[in-house]
């Protein structure tokens, strides 16, 4: 038993002396292994390529079946990492669908507005208010005269006294009323005398056409100092027109004299609406009482 022991002990030191060497020596092996491979490629190029392109046909099945479980990993990596983002995506597209949805009740509320408020151009407005569209067909402007002709008379329901309407503002008022059409007397025209407030300080005047582009205003106070570009409407005194509808805007021509700039393009126009506001009474005011009377004889 001892003679096994020590010749046991005896290949086992062996073994590990040889272990011991063996390593010392094989980095010096495998360098010069490894020159002798660069000069023989260096000698014999094709030989060495050829064999290498041999080895790495040899190695093809191996290294792809090496490289397919691989590839089958990245791809289950990625398609967790897509299916994160999707979900993530998916939560971004249900919030953008909610506010989609929210904008679409809302514009289905604007459209029943709109569609309400476009009925309401076919209809009276409010008890004693109705309108009449009507094409214009002929300009009666001339030196003496500033006025219209429009398509639409008595059996449409035009009446004299009718205020004459844009999309702008007020234009005049009805002055003759036929069957089939009517006359129109521009606020532009000598004879038009309309009571009307200059918005922001509030001062009265009465509009006064002249013939000219550009109205006067009149009857002032004297201490009236009206801002260029101020809006002026009817102040509704008299009964000649409700108040606030708009005329047009200040022009200051001398110092104290102001005129009116009228919102709409008196010399473009194609299309009036004839609003009967059917007024009744009205707040007094002389010198509105005696322009109504004055157009009633006209």
């Amino acid at each position: 038993m001892a003679v096994r022991s020590r010749s046991s002990r005896w290949v086992f030191v062996n073994t590990l002396s040889w272990r011991m060497v063996s390593h010392r020596f094989s980095f010096v092996l495998f360098i010069m292994l490894a020159c002798a491979m660069l000069v023989f490629g260096r000698v014999q190029p094709v030989m060495v390529e050829g064999a290498r392109t041999h080895a790495i046909d040899t190695m093809a099945p191996l290294l792809d079946a090496i490289a397919r479980p691989m590839t089958a990993a990245e791809n289950a990596i990625g398609n967790v990492k897509s299916y994160f983002a999707l979900r993530v995506e998916n939560e971004k597209l249900r919030a953008s669908n909610m506010q989609l949805q929210q904008w679409q009740n809302a514009v289905v509320t604007l459209q029943n507005q709109n569609r309400e408020l476009q009925n309401l151009l076919h209809f009276k407005t409010e008890p004693g208010m109705a309108y009449i569209s009507a094409r214009v067909i002929a300009d009666t402007g001339g030196p003496f005269v500033r006025g219209l002709i429009v398509t639409a008379g008595k059996l449409d329901g035009v009446r004299e006294g009718m205020a004459a309407m844009t999309g702008d503002g007020l234009i005049g008022r009805v002055i003759e009323a036929g069957d089939w059409s009517s006359r129109i007397l521009l606020i532009t025209d000598l004879n038009s005398r309309i009571p009307v407030t200059v918005m922001g300080s509030g001062d009265r005047a009465i509009l006064a056409g002249d013939n000219s582009a550009q109205p006067k205003l009149m009857y002032l106070p004297q201490d009236s100092v009206l801002t260029a570009g101020a809006r002026v409407v009817t102040s509704g005194h008299g009964g000649i027109f409700p108040p606030d509808l708009p005329v047009g805007a200040v022009v200051e021509t001398a110092r104290g004299a102001y005129s009116l700039m009228p919102l709409a393009d008196l010399g473009r126009i194609n299309y009036v609406r004839l609003v009967d506001f059917n007024l009744k009474g009205g707040a007094f005011n002389p010198i509105a009482t005696k322009i109504q009377s004055e157009n009633k004889k006209r």
